[in-house]
């Protein structure tokens, strides 16, 4: 599977919001979203690329097309999984929650 071009079909799958919502959502601009993002979030998107890398090495995908297959498929395990985590805590997964505070400095 080639992992270098991600078009952002799985995070989509699992969190019911493009990148660009959740980017949207946590008032992110040019920043990096996976620096934003809740430990919970964070842990919804490694499921969901480790379902999806691992769906795609079964099913022998090459190239992006072939890719969004598993992509989905791999979105929706974490999905499901986030669902049944809210059901039980009341709590939703996705937040505006920044991990990372606004003012933080940059290293250079």
């Amino acid at each position: 599977m080639d992992t270098t071009k991600n078009d952002g079909a799985g995070n989509q799958e699992w969190s019911d919001v493009t990148v660009k919502e959740h980017k949207k959502l946590k008032n992110l601009k040019n920043e990096n979203l996976r620096d934003h993002m809740t430990d919970a979030e964070l842990v919804f998107t490694a499921l969901s690329e480790l379902s999806t890398r691992q769906i795609a090495e079964t099913m022998e995908s090459k190239g992006l097309e072939e890719n969004r297959i598993p992509a989905k498929k791999g979105g929706r395990i974490a999905k499901n999984a986030r669902l049944e985590l809210e059901e039980k805590t009341g709590k939703k997964i996705v937040s505006k929650q920044n991990y990372l505070p606004k003012d933080r400095n940059r290293l250079t």
